[in-house]
């Protein structure tokens, strides 16, 4: 079919064991900043590092990072992942994860970019869907927003549905995410409705102006490559 919009990607990438595949971690964040940025027809791209495993509270994982991106065609991502050194440097690593995202809507911007504007959506209702929630959040809330990531975390590693999920950020406090997988649409929202926990924290939110700017968004993924913690969750999704 012809493409009628823009579409995005996240990428997970985890190096080699040891302290050396930690330094690799390291310069990698730092290296593909400058290489991102020249890259054509990348319209958004946000590089961040990862919690342990699937905790989305606050932790660090020093041999893992991330890649969310927007992209003016699927053209310019097939480009990128053929010629870029960023992406060859992927091929090195211990494990890479790869997939490829359509519109299921939402709402929100990161960075000021309204990552949904223009996004090709989705091709149909039906099966998995990958959820990004962000969040920049205000200094007085920092606290609040921590203590209050531990219940939601085990809340959410307990849902119904729950394909995958890694926490991700572009800062060690302040600058947040995740990215999680689910079996259905139905699931994500069993969740983000049913739980009494995430419920009151998406009140305690909003009364108490935790964040300065927030994304909420549902995307149809496809075209899935690669490992991620030794499977595909999209098509083998029993751990």
């Amino acid at each position: 079919m012809a493409h009628v919009g823009h579409i995005a990607s996240f990428h997970l990438v985890r190096e080699h064991a040891g302290p050396v595949g930690a330094l690799n971690n390291l310069a990698a964040l730092g290296r593909d900043r400058l290489r991102m940025g020249r890259v054509e027809g990348c319209l958004l791209w946000r590089l961040m590092g990862t919690g342990r495993g699937d905790d989305t509270a606050p932790s660090v994982d020093p041999r893992r990072r991330a890649l969310f991106a927007l992209w003016r065609t699927e053209a310019d991502l097939d480009r990128f992942l053929a010629t870029s050194p960023v992406a060859a440097s992927w091929v090195r690593a211990a494990e890479a994860w790869h997939v490829r995202l359509r519109s299921r809507g939402g709402h929100g911007a990161w960075n000021g970019v309204q990552v949904m504007s223009g996004l090709e959506p989705a091709v149909h209702d039906a099966g998995p869907v990958a959820v990004i929630t962000r969040a920049e959040v205000h200094r007085h809330a920092w606290r609040a927003f921590a203590d209050a990531g531990r219940p939601v975390n085990d809340s959410l590693r307990r849902a119904d549905g729950l394909l995958a999920v890694v926490g991700v950020g572009e800062a060690p406090v302040g600058r947040q995410a995740t990215f999680s997988l689910w079996r259905s649409l139905a699931d994500a929202r069993a969740f983000a409705d049913g739980s009494a926990t995430h419920r009151e924290v998406v009140r305690r939110t909003r009364y108490e102006h935790w964040y300065g700017e927030e994304l909420f968004a549902r995307f149809q993924p496809y075209g899935s490559q690669g490992t991620w913690d030794g499977r595909d969750p999209l098509s083998d999704p029993t751990p």
